[in-house]
């Protein structure tokens, strides 16, 4: 019996991680293929589109080193992005992270109501949202700014609920004892309950990170300043019906990957954790 269960461990075992490898796999295909297309002339691309094949007639630096060297503004809007998403990332992080610990940590009138109004938030696409927020934001004045595209995801939703949950899984004693202590409530929370959300930190951190960074719909409804424009938006400012710049729009959509893949790597010790605890506990 003893070996007969060792030997179906092993086999599935097996087959997880046969599947693991597969789907990997399925994965990277598509950013091989935009890294070797990183590499081939934009006329490639046009005629033979994303592919994966090796071909080192055609192959060359020309596209990195026109990214680096070239007259454009690329790097322009890679700044744009890069500042935007840290300034939205760390206030969505410290309001959401405060208003799920209220949730959490509190009893208050309403508090079911409020919590099930996110919960319904959560459930209406944003595209429902564009016009009356447009219409809002151009009544404050803030159209054509980076406040328009702040302001409206610092309170999000689905990071609140996230937060909301992870904080439930955290032994309420530990509040207590802060409270006995005599430390007042902000003391509690960022003394105490701020350390054990680095887990929640961090994946909230990488999900928002990676929503932010390849926002286009709302930011180029908002930004009418080219010098502000981010970079989702400015890549696809290189195919209009006058002339297309493939050379800089497949480099350049390449050379975007790495901010998230650097995000992940910084983050990915905490990252299962977080997912792990805020979505099953509570």
């Amino acid at each position: 019996m003893g070996r007969s269960q060792t030997r179906s461990d092993f086999i599935s075992r097996i087959v997880i991680i046969c599947f693991f490898i597969i789907l990997f796999v399925i994965i990277m295909i598509p950013f091989y293929a935009v890294a070797l297309s990183s590499f081939k002339p934009g006329e490639s691309l046009v005629r033979y589109g994303l592919n994966l094949s090796l071909d080192f007639e055609i192959m060359s630096f020309d596209n990195f080193i026109f990214l680096f060297t070239g007259e454009h503004d690329y790097f322009v809007w890679f700044w744009n992005s890069m500042i935007l998403t840290i300034v939205q990332v760390v206030l969505t992080l410290f309001v959401s992270a405060f208003v799920g610990y209220g949730f959490a940590a509190y009893h208050f009138k309403g508090k079911n109501f409020l919590f099930i109004c996110v919960l319904l938030i959560m459930m209406v696409p944003f595209e429902i949202l564009l016009v009356p927020l447009y219409s809002l934001i151009n009544d404050l004045g803030m159209v054509n700014s980076y406040s328009a595209i702040i302001l409206p995801g610092i309170a999000n939703a689905a990071t609140i609920f996230f937060f909301r949950q992870y904080l439930r899984s955290i032994p309420k004693e530990i509040i207590q004892s802060g409270r006995v202590d005599g430390a007042n409530e902000y003391a509690i929370y960022f003394r105490l309950i701020m350390p054990i959300m680095k887990p929640s930190f961090a994946a909230m951190a990488i999900l928002n990170g990676m929503n932010s960074w390849n926002n286009l719909l709302w930011p180029f409804m908002v930004l009418g300043d080219q010098s502000k424009y981010t970079l989702p938006i400015g890549l696809k400012t290189l195919l209009t019906p006058y002339g297309n710049n493939y050379d800089l729009l497949i480099v350049g959509s390449f050379f975007s990957i790495i901010p998230i893949f650097i995000l992940f790597i910084a983050f990915q010790k905490y990252f299962i954790d977080g997912m792990t605890a805020g979505a099953v506990k509570g």
